[in-house]
């Protein structure tokens, strides 16, 4: 299965930063991924929304987290991927050249007697007149 990135408010996330989950997008109530299922849900005001690198999607992941769950924000950069470095290198990489000159390929000469198209050697492959 390959996944597809699309636009909408987490792309312009950072990594591992903690933000106000309220002043991100505003909406419902929500629970907090580090209380558990059957904790109450906390108003966004409370919330904040940390966006995770996940292994198999680029975009990453979103999760919010209450004052008490909060993961603190990562002074260590993220180790790159080779995925990553590959892209990095695309992205750098300056335009594609334009292809080289092609030769141009030489008028079909055919044999007077046999309409047959003659070799470079100008030597019919049928009859063997030597053709100019």
């Amino acid at each position: 299965m390959k996944i597809r990135t699309t636009s909408d408010w987490r792309e312009d996330l950072p990594f591992d930063v903690p933000l106000l989950a309220s002043e991100i997008v505003p909406g419902e109530a929500t629970r907090c991924a580090g209380c558990g299922a059957d904790a109450a849900p906390h108003e966004r005001t409370e919330l904040w929304a940390v966006k995770h690198r996940h292994p198999n999607n680029p975009a990453g992941f979103v999760r919010f987290y209450c004052a008490a769950h909060r993961p603190q924000p990562s002074t260590v950069a993220a180790p790159v991927t080779r995925r990553e470095t590959a892209r990095r290198e695309r992205a750098a990489a300056p335009a594609r050249r334009p292809a080289a000159p092609t030769i141009p390929e030489r008028p079909a000469v055919l044999c007077p007697d046999c309409f047959i198209e003659v070799a470079a050697s100008g030597v019919c492959g049928m009859c063997g007149q030597k053709v100019a």
